[in-house]
């Protein structure tokens, strides 16, 4: 424990892999439930949604499906570059691990 205090050694890939699926699994469901809730607190943010739902509205059925993909591909985009933050940060660990060792 004085070891992982003292940066004398580093933070194990298994909690780096908890911690990417915490982010990639449970952070969009906990915003998710997050802007339900802050929505109901702040009048403010339940006005914009309600503003962006009847822009939505009028949007035609091409233009709906082309925004949906889109928000589909920001947010693959988005967990796709949360995975290579992680796939960095191990490699740097091993390699550490490996010039260590030799």
């Amino acid at each position: 424990m004085v070891d992982f205090l003292t940066f004398k050694s580093f933070i194990s890939i298994d909690v780096l892999i908890l911690f990417y699926y915490i982010g990639a699994v449970l952070v969009p469901v906990f915003l998710l439930i997050t802007k339900r809730q802050l929505q109901k607190k702040f009048l403010v943010l339940e006005k914009s949604n309600d503003i962006f739902k009847g822009i939505f509205k009028t949007l035609s059925l091409k233009s709906k499906i082309k925004f949906i993909i889109l928000m589909v591909f920001i947010f693959l985009f988005m967990e796709l570059f949360w995975r290579m933050g992680f796939e960095m940060m191990i490699g740097y660990f091993q390699m550490v691990q490996s010039l260590k060792g030799a």
